[in-house]
């Protein structure tokens, strides 16, 4: 200490240590926001790559499983007429929900959340199909046990398989907020260290000019023009990705979520629906189901023409889907709001021949038919169905387009403030050490 003491009473001594003290800062400045842009940038392709993919494909699974259901009763009540394309929309419903639910699992860590429920869904979904394949052969035979099959294997789907990947679509979106909340982060300990960095700079500049009657020293001044540039570098970037990245959630991520909601609603309405008819009628329990889901999905009628006061006072996850969409996929959520409509007109109209009139066949062609494919309740529905996954893929293309490539940006930003930060070290110490020559 003593001999500290001494050489800093010197002036070369007060230059020595000023060197190091500068030294010290900018590359301290250089790697500080080198590593928070880093964290950040593994934030922002996580998002792009991990959790909106996964909390998509939860999303997905829950909405193949329902879609399943509500396909696999469609057929049941076809019988013999069942059509190859309700066939096979049913197996690539449980295909894709078996493929999604096998590569959550993989992608997954062993202590996240989420195992517990892919676990259930992976265990539960072939019972499920046992089910409905007992219930498809017994149907096909003319055994009224088919129907009990059916109900059953619905009941399992609703009770067990679907509230379970709602589960699995509550964590995954948890972890995407989380994700959002790292990569838009204010990297403050950097500009603090910068506005450190920079006032330290100047203050040895101002001794130097003091001393010396030298107005610039072009070392320093190359040194806090390196640090200005890190830290405008920073603010640039930290704005742009963030505003990206606000982008791709308000109008890809968070419509998204609101979409899949709706499309989960109409597909539990189109599966009440079709479920009231294979009991033919002998409980009300699905038409309170149908009503729950169809009052989830929201009541107000010509919702495609409301006008801005009437849409933000709407109840329900359609008119939320609508109020969330972009400008890309408003037209398609509208597009199924009307369609939505037109099959909530067929249904009371099949209602009304079931109950009025004692008609259930007639009631069942209302519904669904194997030839006609334009005037039932279920060509309604498909409309509405094909509508929200035209909506769903336009939403998820505004995701992409404003998320992409800001990770990369994060990254260069990184590395450049890391090279400014040692040329302005560098910068520094030659500015300081053209002084220090003075005194040999």
């Amino acid at each position: 200490m003593a001999r500290l003491a001494r050489s800093t009473s010197t002036a070369p001594g007060r230059l020595r240590l000023a060197g190091v003290l500068l030294t010290v800062l900018t590359v301290a400045f250089g790697a500080l926001t080198a590593w928070q842009l880093e964290t950040r940038a593994q934030a922002a392709d996580r998002v792009v790559s991990y959790s909106q993919p996964l909390s998509r494909d939860a999303a997905e699974i829950q909405r193949s499983l329902a879609d399943a259901a509500t396909t696999s009763a469609s057929g049941f009540l076809l019988a013999g007429a069942e059509p190859d394309a309700v066939r096979k929309r049913y197996e690539l419903d449980l295909a894709t929900a078996a493929r999604l639910i096998s590569e959550a699992a993989a992608r997954t860590t062993a202590t996240s959340p989420a195992q517990g429920s892919l676990s259930t869904l992976n265990q539960q979904l072939p019972v499920y199909a046992g089910l409905v394949e007992s219930a498809r052969a017994d149907n096909r035979q003319g055994i009224p046990l088919g129907g009990a099959y059916l109900r059953y294997a619905s009941e399992q789907i609703q009770t067990v398989l679907l509230p379970t990947a709602a589960q699995l679509a509550a964590a995954e979106d948890k972890e995407l907020a989380r994700d959002y909340a790292d990569a838009k982060s204010v990297p403050w300990a950097a500009f603090g260290l910068a506005v450190l960095t920079l006032a330290a700079l100047a203050w040895v500049q101002v001794l130097l000019c003091r001393r010396t009657n030298r107005v610039f020293n072009i070392g320093l001044l190359a040194a806090t023009a390196a640090v200005l540039a890190g830290s405008l570098w920073l603010a640039v970037t930290g704005l742009t990705t963030g505003s990206a990245l606000d982008r791709s959630d308000r109008q890809g991520a968070t419509p998204l979520r609101a979409l899949n909601a709706a499309r989960v609603d109409v597909l539990s309405a189109r599966l009440a629906e079709n479920l009231h008819l294979v009991a033919r009628g002998s409980t009300g329990k699905y038409r309170d189901q149908w009503t729950a889901a169809t009052d989830n999905l929201g009541t107000t009628e010509n919702l495609a023409a409301a006008g801005a006061d009437q849409l933000a006072a709407a109840k329900g996850s359609l008119p939320e889907a609508l109020r969330l969409a972009p400008g890309a996929a408003a037209e398609s959520v509208r597009d199924a709001a009307k369609d939505y409509d037109t099959w909530r007109l067929r249904h009371t109209g099949a209602g009304k021949l079931e109950q009025d009139n004692a008609d259930y066949q007639g009631a069942l062609n209302a519904t669904v038919s194997a030839t006609d494919t334009t005037g039932t309740a279920d060509a309604a529905f498909s409309l509405t169905d094909q509508a929200l996954a035209k909506a769903a893929d336009a939403e998820q293309q505004q995701f992409d387009s404003a998320a992409e490539g800001t990770g990369r940006d994060l990254r260069t930003a990184a590395g450049a403030a890391a090279v400014l930060g040692l040329l302005a070290a560098v910068a520094a110490l030659r500015g300081l050490g053209r002084r220090l020559a003075e005194y040999r």
